[in-house]
């Protein structure tokens, strides 16, 4: 079995190319709900909804998030009456934010009602919540020192402000999803996709047990790194590390998850990088990570395994 844990655009497509090359009912996708949020009245789960939608075909090809062939009659209505249009809800997303809700409300938890959704869309991987607690990702500005929400500093903000610390509110009185402690406990390999190691990542390393876990089984834990040369692939996960005093390129990534991860596969344009990884007690692997194709995705997937079985386990060869 293989547990990936995971949060945005980039792990939905890196767990695509895992189930092409493994059966999608061997991997455990353990997703990141730190983003979530309630927006006109209706809960939210924005990673969820990325790795189901991409699992089951769903998604939209172009941004990687939302659904293809989507429409926008009701946002367009509600802009009209004045209410926030900054966050673009479809219609096809609205109904399944308003399944989770009334399933929410009438008592279900989080975990159930994601298994649901995964279910009614024919997705095979078992897709967990880290967490049916509510912990929410809270970003501290460096300018002035007002303390946002993550969509609120992603979204509306569009990331183009500078950070001063980051704090997960809820982590700490929060439990594991039922399931999520056992999957990472029984993998054979846990991977942490290439999702930003600080907002997509940090808030589930935050939730109590997972993180202690992982230190303990790091020789079978890998990470691909969403930094190539220095940038990120997709979203602030650059800056972030910088801001909060690590360094955008792969080492960054490296030293941040040195904790948990014993293995790191970085892209083919950071190989020079490979002997200072190894330095701070990370093995070092080396890949095609820019997953432009299903094809290289399901590459990336292969070589990521392959990085794990070839690691010696802390009991010998």
């Amino acid at each position: 079995m293989i547990a990936v844990l995971a949060g945005g655009v980039g792990a939905a497509r890196f767990l695509d190319g895992l189930v092409r090359v493994v059966d999608p009912r061997e991997v455990t996708a353990v997703v990141n709900t730190g983003d979530d949020l309630v927006l006109h009245g209706l809960s939210i789960s924005p990673d969820l909804d990325t790795v189901s939608y991409t699992l089951a075909g769903l998604v939209n090809p172009s941004t990687g998030w939302g659904r293809d062939g989507e429409s926008f009659a009701a946002m367009d209505a509600l802009e009209q009456l004045g209410a926030p249009a900054w966050f673009r809800l479809g219609d096809r997303d609205l109904g399944t934010h308003l399944y989770r809700t009334g399933r929410l409300a009438a008592g279900a938890r989080l975990h159930e009602v994601t298994a649901e959704l995964a279910r009614a869309w024919g997705v095979q991987t078992r897709v967990l919540p880290m967490s049916d607690d509510p912990v929410r990702t809270r970003l501290e500005l460096a300018d002035g020192g007002e303390e946002v929400e993550f969509q609120e500093y992603f979204v509306h903000r569009r990331h183009g402000v500078a950070v001063r610390r980051v704090r997960f509110a809820g982590a700490e009185a929060s439990r594991p999803a039922p399931g999520v402690l056992d999957a990472l406990a029984a993998a054979d390999c846990v991977v942490v996709a290439p999702s930003n190691p600080v907002v997509s990542i940090g808030p589930i390393l935050a939730v109590p047990g997972i993180a202690p876990l992982l230190a303990q089984r790091r020789d079978r834990v890998v990470a691909v790194s969403p930094i190539v040369a220095g940038q990120a692939v997709k979203g602030p996960a650059a800056r972030l590390l910088v801001e909060l005093g690590g360094q955008s390129s792969a080492l960054g990534v490296a030293r941040h998850l040195a904790h948990v991860a014993g293995t790191l596969v970085v892209d083919l344009a950071d190989a020079a990088l490979a002997p200072e990884i190894e330095q701070v007690g990370v093995r070092c692997a080396i890949a095609a990570t820019m997953m432009h194709t299903s094809e290289i995705a399901a590459e990336l997937a292969r070589a990521t395994l392959a990085a794990v079985q070839a690691r010696p386990t802390a009991g010998g060869a």
